[in-house]
């Protein structure tokens, strides 16, 4: 029994972060990745500590497919908050090109 609700409760929150994600207008895309840099922080921590718990072969996969997953949107966040920040920072000069 536990099986079935904990997959009812997964596809529930896969179908809730679609149509949340589908609703948000793409302007405001790059602030929410910023700010949920905190969130998957805590997922990281927490399949951290689902890796290391030995109950099982499957818990010990599943925790790690989650840290490397959560650590791929950790730095994925970073990255476009970089880029984000990038943009609104002082122009860089171009060096002049050489006479061909």
């Amino acid at each position: 029994m536990t099986f079935i609700a904990a997959l009812t409760m997964f596809v529930l929150a896969v179908f809730l972060g679609v149509e949340l994600i589908a609703k948000v207008p793409p302007t405001l895309h790059t602030p929410l990745m910023s700010g949920s840099n905190a969130i998957s922080g805590i997922t990281l921590v927490g399949a951290m500590v689902s890796a290391g718990t030995d109950h099982s072969t499957l818990t010990s996969v599943l925790g790690f497919v989650a840290v490397v997953l959560a650590t791929i949107n950790v730095v994925g966040g970073f990255l476009v908050t970089h880029r984000m920040l990038a943009m609104f920072g002082p122009k860089r000069k171009r060096a002049p090109e050489a006479a061909k």
